[in-house]
């Protein structure tokens, strides 16, 4: 742990010191870029993650009354609840995703007493880097830990997961909070989300995560998201009734869709031959990077932009934007739009010789195309979730 992140969870230590009287345990987990593979979790497909630095970091101490106090940094402001009677529904408040966490630990009986929670984070919201998942998996270990009470990491993001669908109502697949807690260093994650198999594929040395934020905001909650999710369901329902044993569109080969695409609707054809093509890429990718054949991966991320550009339709003016302004340039290998799409990140490989050039290249082109400032952060793949102190 370098010297700047060591003397970051020191300061959150003292605030919530000064704040509580008491001296917390602290726990963070990461955001993630996704690499390749967008919105093929929820129909039971692959994709390759990697976790990035960007962190929720939550401080959390026992009561020994039954309340749940609260305190955001990033929003400046506090609330509280009992334990007992924690709200039977969402606000559209920061709190949801903590209260999601704490009713479904509570159904298991692993909910303590009472506790009070310093949260700090750093991950771009609404960039499309699981800034939810991110929170979601910290407040989970934490309060595990207050409870005194453990489970392994699949089960935990299984648990937040059904916290995000079934509490704050964003239909997110498994994705992001399972690569929060089973990501490692310097390694993508390739991710089977029907069995919860994954591998993990080294990232070779040379190349750099480079993140390019549009600025352009979105919510994974808005009525884009879960539209794509009915349209794949919609398509999935008619190969089931074409060949027995589809359940999601994960089970439909490309030989299938181009054998039975001219029944569909135009929409629902374009949603089912992005997610199935989606997979196969995937899968190639993973390939691809264990053998270092930078080459291939990137020819697989520029076909996945252009299927969420045209198929899914969920890109952006901006997103296109960086994309072409990346692919211009030296050093880098592959860029595609990352995240639930309408704004957000592309995620651009890049040699790491020409990181420098290519970010400051990327914001001046940026700019002059969109009269945008972007943020870019340089990233590398980080562990997942983990007790700080």
């Amino acid at each position: 742990m370098g010297t700047d992140h060591q003397a970051e969870i020191a300061g959150l230590a003292e605030r919530f010191h000064q704040k509580f009287g008491m001296q917390p345990r602290i726990f963070q987990a990461p955001g993630r870029v996704n690499l390749i593979g967008e919105h093929t979790d929820y129909n039971d497909g692959f994709v390759l993650p990697a976790a990035i630095q960007f962190q929720t970091t939550v401080a959390i101490a026992s009561r020994k009354d039954d309340k749940l106090v609260l305190h955001s940094e990033n929003y400046g402001e506090g609330t509280e609840f009992s334990m007992e009677h924690l709200p039977a529904s969402a606000r559209k408040h920061w709190s949801d995703y903590v209260i999601a966490v704490a009713r479904q630990l509570q159904d298991r009986g692993t909910l303590p007493p009472g506790a009070n929670m310093l949260i700090y984070g750093d991950v771009p919201q609404g960039a499309g880097l699981s800034s939810s998942a991110s929170l979601e998996v910290a407040v989970c270990t934490a309060l595990l830990d207050a409870a005194r009470a453990s489970m392994d990491g699949t089960e935990i993001a299984k648990l937040c997961q059904r916290a995000e669908n079934e509490f704050v109502r964003a239909r997110c697949g498994i994705m992001d909070q399972f690569v929060s807690l089973h990501a490692r260093q310097d390694q993508a994650l390739l991710l089977d989300c029907r069995t919860l198999e994954y591998q993990l594929v080294p990232l070779p040395e040379e190349v750099r995560l480079v993140v390019c934020n549009t600025m352009v905001h979105h919510s994974v909650a808005a009525g884009e998201y879960n539209q794509r999710r009915k349209e794949c369901e919609q398509g999935a329902r008619f190969f089931a009734g074409k060949r027995p044993g589809v359940k999601a569109l994960r089970d439909v080969s490309l030989a299938e869709f181009r054998a039975f695409a001219a029944e569909l609707p135009e929409t629902i054809q374009r949603r089912c031959r992005h997610v199935i093509s989606e997979n196969a890429r995937v899968l190639e990718a993973g390939e691809a990077l264990r053998l270092r054949d930078l080459e291939r991966v990137g020819r697989l991320m520029r076909e996945s932009h252009e299927s969420m550009r045209d198929d899914f339709q969920i890109s952006c003016r901006e997103l296109d934007v960086m994309v072409e302004l990346a692919e211009k340039r030296k050093g880098v290998y592959g860029a595609r739009m990352t995240g639930g799409g309408f704004g957000g990140c592309t995620i651009n490989l890049v040699n790491r010789e020409q990181v420098e050039a290519f970010c400051a290249a990327i914001a001046h082109g940026y700019e002059r195309a969109t009269s945008k400032q972007p943020e870019v952060y340089v990233c590398t793949a980080g562990d997942g979730a983990r007790r700080a102190v």
